[in-house]
């Protein structure tokens, strides 16, 4: 049996440490993990795509089986053509249940070899958003609790320009 691949899916804009502890206890799982960050049109982007990997990148160098890509399409066939058995999605409340269930349902629909497996966050960040850290930084509120620290300096550039 060959490297146990997965993805993690996601616009990340910004990485919180939520996203960063799933990350982590997914890369201890898997051999290899692609975060595949998006571009979601339905979004008003804080950070470029590029932006966002780089952020990535630097807050996961501890991590050397996992890698940063940009990916836009559907994610299912991304996973394919990166040879993933799995997609890891991050559940915080059972209000994420239902609309990830029918994401899970849709991909295993167009493409049964791939399996979805939801994480479950730290329930410290169980309330934690990348929107909700982008509202309380717009105000300047302390969001250092909730991002990476570089995130948090990233931020702060954004928000006092």
């Amino acid at each position: 049996m060959g490297n146990k691949i997965a993805v993690i899916p996601g616009t990340f804009d910004p990485i919180t440490n939520g996203h960063l502890d799933i990350i982590e206890r997914a890369a201890k799982i898997f051999d290899v993990l692609y975060v595949a960050v998006l571009n979601n049109s339905s979004k008003k982007p804080l950070f470029t795509v590029e932006e966002r990997m780089e952020m990535i990148k630097q807050v996961t160098a501890h991590l050397p089986n996992v890698a940063v890509e940009s990916a836009s399409g559907l994610t299912v066939d991304y996973a394919a053509k990166r040879g993933a058995t799995a997609i890891v999605r991050g559940l915080r409340a059972v209000s994420d249940f239902e609309y990830e269930m029918q994401i899970a349902s849709m991909n295993r629909t167009l493409n049964a070899e791939i399996e979805t497996f939801f994480v479950m966050t730290n329930t410290k960040y169980s309330f934690l958003s990348s929107s909700m850290v982008k509202e309380v930084a717009q105000y300047q509120g302390d969001i250092s609790e909730l991002v990476p620290e570089m995130v948090n300096r990233a931020i702060q550039v954004k928000f006092n320009k």
